[in-house]
């Protein structure tokens, strides 16, 4: 069984070599990376192979890929413009709405489509857990190309064919499933303010649990679902065989964190402030079986890592490596699915 893995994972790469050298074009899901995306990850340390992560900023009209490195976290490799979304801010709830998504979710090789009507695509995998619980219909939601929307996150032609192609070298590398923050906006404090009024606020306040954690330590977020809502960084206190999205939630206890370090850029800029003050970061602190807090940091505690925010953690061992992860060998991509 392993072998008959290891060679399907090379029927891609050996039939790309084929058609090239019979002068045929390569079909969009089998083409690889541009010269210039592969300079851009050798320039920023980055392997081809190396895990993914997805954010997704409606307002902004954003998707951003970032890449594992062996520091354990993952590291900003690209920022591609989305060249539609269809519906407004606000999470998709029923079949016909045309919304595009928001929340947290998981795409597997199954969920790759190299057939689609749209160039290339990927389905979000909505409804998620979070999704059903609350009752909310609609399927097929994807980020593919063509540029064009109906509830979707369409890019150009040739702007999916390269985040399809990161996606699948690190399906090659052996990442089972590579998750997607599907945001309405940069979940900034100026940001959480100006919307403050909408509908979707107390939803949005959930989202920013995980975006706060990606921004503090650039790692993947813990999440869960209970009570019908998302559940960040806690680890249960005698788990049950399974975590019902709609039930009450188990005891549990917030997970400590590991903020990320500064890049090299903004520590040289900090050393040579004329003036500082100390950070005034506020501890948060749980009570087991109490929702994940999401508190704003004060104007004092905003780091200059990115756009985002960050907040005071306490501290956990150092992770393990992207060297040190485990993966299992993957299959090819799977059947294609709508869109």
């Amino acid at each position: 069984m392993a072998r008959a893995i290891r060679t399907s994972l090379l029927i891609p790469s050996a039939l790309a070599v084929m058609l090239s050298g019979c002068g045929q074009e390569l079909p969009p899901h089998l083409r690889p990376l541009s010269p210039e995306a592969t300079a851009l990850l050798t320039e920023k340390g980055m392997a081809q192979e190396a895990p993914i992560f997805v954010r997704v900023f409606k307002e902004e009209s954003e998707l951003e890929v970032w890449k594992a490195k062996d520091d354990g976290r993952f590291h900003h490799f690209k920022t591609y413009p989305i060249c539609n979304w269809s519906g407004a801010l606000g999470p998709k709830i029923r079949q016909g709405d045309k919304q595009a998504p928001e929340g947290f979710y998981h795409v597997s090789q199954r969920l790759m489509n190299p057939n689609s009507q749209y160039h290339l695509s990927f389905n979000l995998g909505y409804p998620n857990k979070f999704d059903r619980s609350h009752g909310r219909t609609g399927n097929y939601l994807m980020v593919h190309g063509d540029c064009r929307s109906a509830g979707c996150y369409a890019m150009t032609d040739a702007l999916i064919e390269e985040i399809y192609a990161l996606a699948r070298e690190s399906f090659k590398g052996g990442q089972e499933k590579f998750s997607v923050q599907a945001l309405p906006f940069r979940m900034t404090p100026d940001n959480m303010r100006r919307h403050a009024k909408h509908q979707a606020y107390p939803f949005w306040k959930t989202l920013k649990t995980g975006y706060d954690h990606f921004e503090y330590t650039r790692q993947e977020p813990k999440v869960d679902v209970c009570e019908k809502r998302y559940v960040v960084n806690v680890a249960f206190l005698d788990t049950p065989a399974r975590v019902d999205p709609k039930g009450a939630c188990p005891i549990y206890e917030a997970l400590p964190l590991e903020k990320a370090p500064d890049p090299p850029m903004i520590q040289e800029a900090q050393k040579q402030k004329k003036t500082t003050r100390p950070m005034a970061f506020a501890p948060i602190v749980e009570e087991p079986g109490a929702s994940p807090a999401a508190s704003e940091p004060s104007a004092a505690s905003q780091a200059t890592i990115g756009r985002g925010t960050t907040f005071g953690f306490g501290l956990a061992p150092a992770k393990p490596t992207y060297s040190g992860f485990a993966f299992r060998s993957n299959a090819t991509l799977g059947a294609p699915t709508a869109k």
